[in-house]
């Protein structure tokens, strides 16, 4: 047989079935008594009937509800009923039938991507997934220990022939060589915003690269060794409030990044700042202002003792200090950056203030533009080093679309760059191995940092003159960039005349750890010999 046997069981789930129907039955027992629907509250009975969150009848919803005091109504109701035009985008446009798979590939047919990881990779990785243990919590029960510790960065192999205008000692001007550079970043971390970070380049020393020089810049075949495994910077970085909070055990609203050691700074894309010396930064983030439609800026204040490298000053013995701050803001639908330092040199003749400003927009959906000034003033030597003003004027164009057309990334920009110095302009500082303030201004003046590659004259003193050129990025994992330059003097210079190059730059992503870059120049230099070059280099990511 397969009756059931009743048991207390059964009795029990009976009788919690019995309750819950008899509590159901409750509201209609009640019934009878209320409204008819053609009473004044018969509005409140139907309203107690419809779904959550539903419009009730007789209620303004938008009038009743309580909402901030900054808030208020664009208009009479009937107006927010029907929207005025250009209040709303089109509606999107849907060619042919619908497509599941289209749908799916919405965000860019997102996928597990193969990933070169750090060499060294201990603790919390830096690609990692799944559940983590509850973190120790030695500094504070509200700043948990996040530690990691990696090493990761980029090997870099040049092969390079080209005439850069200098003659060896032994009168060849020619030279072809073969160098290398390894960048090497060591990262602490010791919570979610506190860490120890350290760079070293170990294959260069004083900005000569460990090389094999195939000839002319020594009689014979030579192999230059230049290890160097000193710290280029050593720091501690971290948010002076995340410290707080974990030392006090109370919550806080404060944000405040704080570095010091051997601090690398760069600020405008590295045209006005980019060193690292022996100071402490201090920086005040995401911060806004309604009343002078910022919707964000950060400003940072820098010190630097030692290490301070600026051709501004007498000679490079000079242990010059700097003093300063930088900033940016994104307002008036555009991004404005600002910066002011002081140099204190120990000639004091040499002391000088050093002033930037810049602002980067979009017009008309066209045309992508950024202004930048850097402006010095305040030395007292007899030949000034810095004692000038710089304006730097770039500039790209968006091709047009047809309007149907479907989103793509923009990859072919024409861009068209032009540059201005008056008298002896300097950037605050710059790394030797930088490049020269008009580097982001063309390819034909930016150095290679690692064979001695020509380039044009980049400092822009008493000159002027710009690039022409196009990019064309294909399907985002390659680029070839074809441009011409000038540089036009603004005085009679028998030392230095006008100077034009041409050039030309290909990249390609091999796969998600190499890339290979072609690079070819020829330089023509009025009153001086004429550079050219070509080189190929071959990048590992580490």
């Amino acid at each position: 047989m397969n009756a059931k046997a009743w048991t207390s069981k059964s009795l029990l789930s009976g009788f919690v079935a019995g309750l819950l129907l008899l509590l159901l039955g409750i509201p209609g027992a009640f019934a009878e008594d209320a409204a008819p629907a053609d009473t004044p509250d018969a509005p409140q009975a139907e309203a107690a009937e419809s779904p959550a969150g539903a419009p009730q009848p007789g209620v303004d919803a938008r009038k009743d509800h309580e909402m901030s005091p900054e808030a208020k109504f664009l208009g009479a109701l009937n107006d927010l009923d029907a929207p005025a035009q250009g209040w709303f985008d089109p509606d999107a446009q849907y060619l042919g039938p619908y497509d599941a798979q289209e749908q799916l590939d919405i965000y860019g047919k997102k996928h597990m991507n193969k990933t070169a990881n750090p060499p060294v990779s201990l603790g919390r990785r830096l690609y990692d997934k799944g559940a983590y243990e509850p973190r120790p919590t030695w500094l504070g029960e509200k700043n948990p220990i996040n530690s990691h510790l990696m090493a990761y960065g980029d090997l870099r192999i040049g092969a390079a022939a080209y005439d850069n205008g200098t003659t060896s000692a032994d009168g060849k001007n020619d030279q072809s060589v073969v160098a290398s550079r390894l960048n090497l970043d060591i990262d602490l971390a010791l919570t979610a915003t506190e860490r120890i970070h350290a760079f070293t380049r170990p294959l260069d020393k004083n900005n000569s690269f460990t090389r094999y020089q195939i000839q002319g810049g020594s009689k014979n075949d030579e192999f230059v060794d230049q290890f160097d495994f000193n710290f280029d910077t050593l720091y501690f970085e971290g948010d002076l409030g995340a410290m707080v909070q974990g030392w006090t055990n109370k919550i806080n609203k404060i944000d405040l990044p704080i570095a010091f050691g051997r601090v690398p700074l760069f600020t405008q894309n590295g045209i006005w700042l980019d060193d690292a010396f022996d100071g402490a930064a201090l920086s005040i983030t995401a911060k806004s202002s309604p009343t002078l439609d910022i919707s964000n800026f950060d400003l940072t204040f820098f010190a630097g003792f030692n290490q301070v490298t600026t051709a501004a000053v007498s000679n490079s013995n000079d242990h010059a200090k700097v003093f300063g701050l930088a900033g940016f803001a994104d307002v008036h639908r555009g991004y404005f950056e600002l910066g002011y330092g002081y140099v204190d040199a120990d000639d004091k003749d040499f002391s000088y203030h050093n002033l930037s400003a810049a602002f980067t927009k979009r017009y008309g959906g066209r045309i992508n533009n950024s202004v930048r000034l850097i402006g010095n003033f305040g030395q007292d030597a007899t030949i000034k080093k810095a004692d000038g003003v710089l304006v730097l004027v770039e500039n790209s164009w968006i091709p047009r679309r047809p309007i149907n057309a479907v989103p793509s990334p923009i990859n072919l920009v024409p861009y068209f760059n032009f540059f201005a110095g008056f008298d002896s302009p300097q950037p605050l500082a710059r790394a030797a191995d930088s490049g020269g303030v008009l580097k982001n201004t063309g390819i034909n003046f930016e150095s290679d940092g690692l064979t001695a590659y020509p380039t044009l004259d980049a400092a822009a003193k008493e000159s002027y003159g710009g690039a022409v050129g196009v990019e064309y990025l294909f399907g985002l994992n390659r680029q070839i960039v074809f441009e011409g330059a000038l540089v036009e003097r603004m005085h009679d210079n028998e030392a230095a005349g006008t100077q034009y190059a041409l050039g030309a730059r290909y990249q390609y992503k091999l796969n998600n750890a190499w890339i290979l870059r072609l690079d070819a120049m020829h330089g023509w230099r009025e009153g001086q010999r004429n550079v050219y070059g070509a080189r190929l280099e071959i990048r590992r990511k580490l």
